[in-house]
C-alpha cells in the first residue's frame, strides 16, 4: 500500500512539474504599436540626435524607404499626409485605397485597414488609436461606419484639435505640440495599464514646424521633441515586457519627406519620397536590407501577429514584409504585343512560384476577380514571359504567388 501511495505521489509531482513547465513555456502575447511622426525625410532622421529612436533601432533596425508608389506609373501616390497614413493602414497605394489628399473624400473601404483585418480574426482582442487628428479614426480607419462593419476602437484618444478652449490655436502652432504631448502621455498610460493588442500613435508637430520654418533649428527641435514622446511609449512597452508575458513590436515611420527647402511636400522629388522605417524587430528578413516602402509595414505586422489575411485581399497587397518569411520583391510586369514579361528579385535560394492573371478589377467594388493559372516559375530565374490570349484587354492584374505570399502588378493599356 505504501508503495502505491508513494508511486501516486511521485506521479502527482511529475504532473505538477510538467504543468509548471508548460506554464513557463506559454507563448508570449504579441502586441504591436506603430507610430507615424509627420513629415521627416530620411536625411533629417540620419543627422538629428534622437537617442530614444536609437535605442529602439539598436534592438532591431532602421530601413530606408519610399512613399509614393512607383514614380510615373499607375501606382504613383501623392506625398501627402493622409495619403501616407492610409497607405500604411491598408498596405496598398492610392490607386486602390482612393485617398488622394487630406480632405479624405471617398476612401475605398473594400481595401480593409490592418485594424479591420485584426478585429475580424480576433474580435475579443483590443485596438487603440492615439492621434492629434480625429479623421485618422473616423475617416481613414472608418470607425463606426457600415462599410467597416462598425469597426470600434477599444481605446481612443483623439480630436483634441477641436478643443479650442483647452488648446487655443496660436499662430506659432504650439498648441499642436501640447496636443502631441497629451497624446503620447495617454498612449504610454494606456499601454502600461491596458496593453492594447494593436494600436497607432500619430504625432503632428514636426510637420507644422517644417511647413512654418523649413530646414531650420525649429524643425530640428520639433524632431527632438518627438523623440522624447516616442521615448515615453517605448518605456511603457519595456515595462510591459518586464512585468508580463508579452512580446511587443514597435514600428516607427514618417508619412512623407519634404522639398529641398523643407517647407512643402506632395510631389515626387526624391526628397519628398524619402521616408524611413525604424523597428525593434530582432529577426529582420532579407527584404529589410533593400529600400523598403510605406506599404511594407502592413504585411510585416501581419506576419508578426500571425494574422490570416483573406486570399483575395492578400493578392492586392502592394508591400513586401520585412518581418517573417519572404521569397521575392520588386515584382513588375510589362506588355509587348501579345507577350507579358515579368521580372522580380529573388530573396531565397530555392523554391517555385505560380503566376496568375486576371483582366478584371472587381475587388475594387467589393466583387471577386477570376484568375487564370498561367504557369509555374523558378523564383531564382527572376524572369518569366508568357503569351496572353486576351491581347485586346485594357487591364491586366498579374500576381506572382510564392511560398511566403503574393506580389502583384497592374498593366493598364492606354486608350486612344
Amino acid at each position: 500500500m505504501k508503495k502505491f501511495i508513494l508511486a501516486s505521489c511521485m506521479g502527482l509531482l511529475a504532473l505538477q512539474a510538467c504543468s509548471t513547465k508548460e506554464n513557463q513555456e506559454e507563448p508570449k502575447a504579441k502586441k504591436v504599436l506603430f507610430v507615424i511622426v509627420d513629415g521627416i525625410p530620411d536625411d533629417v532622421i540620419d543627422t538629428v540626435a534622437t537617442p530614444n529612436l536609437d535605442k529602439i533601432v539598436t534592438e532591431g533596425g532602421l530601413m530606408k524607404a519610399t512613399m509614393g508608389g512607383e514614380k510615373d506609373a499607375y501606382s504613383q501616390t501623392p506625398t501627402i499626409s493622409a495619403v501616407g497614413y492610409n497607405s500604411l493602414l491598408t498596405g496598398v497605394w492610392a490607386n486602390k485605397h482612393n485617398v488622394w489628399g487630406n480632405s479624405i473624400k471617398d476612401p475605398n473601404y473594400h481595401y480593409p485597414t490592418i485594424f479591420s483585418i485584426f478585429k475580424e480574426q480576433y474580435p475579443e482582442k483590443s485596438i487603440g488609436i492615439f492621434s492629434t487628428w480625429l479623421d485618422n479614426r473616423t475617416k481613414l480607419a472608418g470607425a463606426k461606419l457600415p462599410q467597416t462593419n462598425q469597426l470600434t476602437f477599444d481605446y481612443h484618444f483623439d480630436g483634441l484639435e477641436l478643443d479650442t478652449l483647452k488648446y487655443p490655436h496660436d499662430e506659432g502652432r504650439i498648441f499642436i505640440y501640447n496636443i502631441d504631448e497629451a497624446v503620447s502621455k495617454e498612449a504610454a498610460k494606456t499601454i502600461r495599464e491596458n496593453a492594447p493588442d494593436l494600436s497607432w500613435m500619430y504625432l503632428e508637430f514636426t510637420d507644422d514646424m517644417s511647413h512654418r520654418y523649413g530646414n531650420s533649428p525649429e524643425f530640428v527641435d520639433a524632431v527632438q521633441k518627438a523623440d522624447v514622446q516616442i521615448g515615453r511609449v517605448w518605456e511603457a512597452i519595456q515595462e510591459r515586457e518586464a512585468k508580463f508575458n508579452e512580446d511587443w513590436l514597435i514600428v516607427i515611420t514618417t508619412d512623407h519627406g519634404r522639398e529641398m527647402n523643407g517647407y512643402g511636400h506632395g510631389g515626387q522629388s526624391d526628397r519628398e519620397r524619402s521616408v524611413w522605417i525604424a523597428t525593434n524587430a530582432e529577426e529582420l528578413n532579407a527584404h529589410s536590407a533593400e529600400t523598403g516602402q510605406m506599404v511594407d509595414i502592413f504585411p510585416s505586422i501581419v506576419n508578426f501577429l500571425d494574422l490570416k489575411v483573406p486570399q483575395d485581399k492578400a493578392m492586392e497587397l502592394d508591400g513586401v514584409p520585412f518581418i517573417g518569411p519572404v521569397n521575392a520583391s520588386q515584382f513588375k510586369a510589362v506588355k509587348e504585343g501579345n507577350t507579358i514579361h515579368l521580372s522580380w528579385k529573388s530573396l531565397s535560394s530555392e523554391g517555385n512560384g505560380q503566376v496568375w492573371l486576371s483582366t478584371s478589377n472587381n475587388f475594387k467594388t467589393g466583387g471577386k476577380d477570376t484568375y487564370e493559372a498561367i504557369g509555374e516559375v523558378e523564383l531564382e530565374a527572376e524572369a518569366y514571359s508568357f503569351q496572353t490570349d486576351k491581347p485586346d484587354s485594357e487591364f491586366y492584374k498579374v500576381v506572382l504567388e510564392t511560398p511566403a505570399g503574393f506580389l502583384n502588378y497592374w498593366i493598364i493599356e492606354e486608350t486612344e
